[in-house]
């Protein structure tokens, strides 16, 4: 009973360092996944791989909930809205985002998803109907061109299909932007650790379909290199487990426009794991581009921004 309701305080006075825990996992931890998604695409299908990491994240989850004897039964509501939740997160925000990484690199992807506050920020007025203020409005302008400055690259467009993974990025930032929102807002298990192992399981579980539906070649782990085994677990373990679960924790205590903050950390670190792991190439446009794009998500994450969020934001 005392430790029920230590956590029950703990879910409505989050602990500061839990929440600087978090944004480090959702920060660092997260820009490293693109190159470990990279490295892991090279060899295996997107949705097998993507679908294949979730499911045993989510197992795994479970298996910890057990053994701290935490209640993992929810009601149907809650049942669906983590199906939702997944679904947007990660079967489309994920699985979407490692099938572009056959088309382009981890860095230009990263840089792309840095865009993510600017789509937040538009789905709130469409959605919404949230006024975006003139400093927000300055953001948006930035943002769109440094997203110009990014895909215009000439160096760039002669990859083969080159837009077709930008357009997958674009549906993916999509995905995240009203997973963000729906989170927000909708009736989820109070657990952040449960709410976490029901999202990646029905997400994992809907990749996992959607990889036998387009007849990906599936195969197992005695079968993939050792590189490919290695950044699995770490995608399993760092990429899943704890930045998910950050993320999960972070959007019930923070407004979804403070998560999207990691796109200001993520870019810089996915940019030197790939120049330094990967030799991708960093082009003056692209460093102009990403401060552009920094500068716009700098003028609608701006001080003043944050109290008009924080008072949407509602937590059930």
């Amino acid at each position: 009973m005392r430790l029920q309701a230590v956590e029950s305080m703990s879910e409505k006075n989050p602990n500061i360092v839990l929440i600087v825990l978090a944004f480090f996992s959702i920060y660092v931890i997260w820009g490293s996944t693109y190159l470990w998604n990279k490295i892991a695409v090279t060899e295996l299908p997107p949705f097998m791989l993507a679908g294949m990491r979730f499911v045993v994240a989510s197992l795994l989850i479970f298996l910890i909930a057990a053994l701290m004897r935490k209640n993992i039964g929810v009601t149907r509501k809650q049942l669906a809205n983590t199906f939702v939740a997944g679904f947007l997160f990660l079967s489309i925000g994920n699985g979407f985002a490692v099938w572009a990484l056959q088309y382009i690199d981890s860095s230009f992807e990263a840089l792309i998803i840095s865009a993510q506050p600017l789509v937040i920020l538009l789905m709130m007025w469409a959605l919404h109907g949230r006024k975006i203020q003139m400093m927000s409005m300055v953001g948006v302008v930035l943002g769109f061109l440094g997203i110009y400055l990014l895909v215009s690259q000439k160096a760039l467009v002669r990859h083969e299909n080159f837009f077709l993974g930008v357009f997958l990025v674009f549906l993916a930032l999509l995905a995240w932007g009203y997973g963000s929102l729906f989170v927000g807002r909708a009736n989820l298990p109070k657990n952040f650790f449960v709410n976490t192992g029901y999202q990646m399981l029905f997400g994992g579980l809907t990749m996992l379909l959607i990889s036998f539906i387009i007849r990906e070649e599936w195969s197992g782990p005695w079968q993939w290199s050792g590189k490919v085994q290695g950044v699995m677990v770490l995608l399993v373990i760092f990429g899943s487990i704890i930045a998910f679960t950050s993320f999960n924790y972070l959007l019930k205590h923070v407004s979804p426009e403070k998560v999207a903050t990691s796109t200001y950390v993520n870019p810089i670190v996915a940019m030197f794991l790939g120049w330094y792991f990967l030799n991708e190439q960093i082009t003056l446009q692209s460093i102009v581009a990403a401060i552009v794009l920094f500068m716009g998500v700098y003028f609608i994450n701006s001080k003043k921004k944050w109290q008009l969020f924080s008072r949407f934001k509602k937590v059930p």
